[in-house]
């Protein structure tokens, strides 16, 4: 089985024109933990993970403590947003690189991809690099397992 079998085909992506309160915006109405970035002809350029936009209401001390357990909460900080400037800026200076895969990928090794770099979610793209599809972890695994449920029982 191939992901193209497993994936969602509807995926919303934004523009490389975008500014990341727009970005905000559609993870916040579609409620999806990742956002590609996509040119003007639908190839796939980048990401934006739900971390890389909630890492900026993290306090800059954030990254200095090694244990969170002691701290109730982060005070004053908790309320705090990020400025307009901050909101305003094109989506590519938070977009990351994405790991990807070719529509006839095998499962086993997209999965495989997604325990590698730690994903939930994987980008698909056809031949010409245009994005196509995302699966996720659950995507991939159940079409995995939909296989042992209908496989024949060996004999002992």
């Amino acid at each position: 089985m191939e992901i193209r079998d497993c994936m969602k085909r509807k995926v919303i992506s934004i523009p490389a024109t975008a500014t990341v309160r727009q970005a905000a915006a559609l993870i916040v109405e579609h409620r999806i933990g990742l956002l590609p970035v996509v040119d003007k002809q639908g190839k796939l350029g980048g990401v934006i993970r739900l971390g890389d936009l909630l890492a900026l209401e993290l306090p800059d001390f954030f990254n200095l403590l090694p244990d969170l357990d002691f701290v109730h909460d982060f005070g004053a900080v908790e309320t705090a947003r990020p400025s307009p400037e901050e909101l305003d800026r094109p989506v590519t200076t938070l977009m990351q690189p994405v790991t990807f895969v070719e529509e006839s990928c095998g499962l086993l090794r997209a999965y495989a991809l997604m325990e590698k770099h730690n994903l939930y979610d994987l980008p698909v793209v056809s031949d010409a690099d245009a994005l196509v599809g995302i699966a996720s972890r659950v995507d991939i695994a159940a079409a995995i397992l939909s296989d042992w449920i209908t496989a024949t029982p060996s004999k002992i």
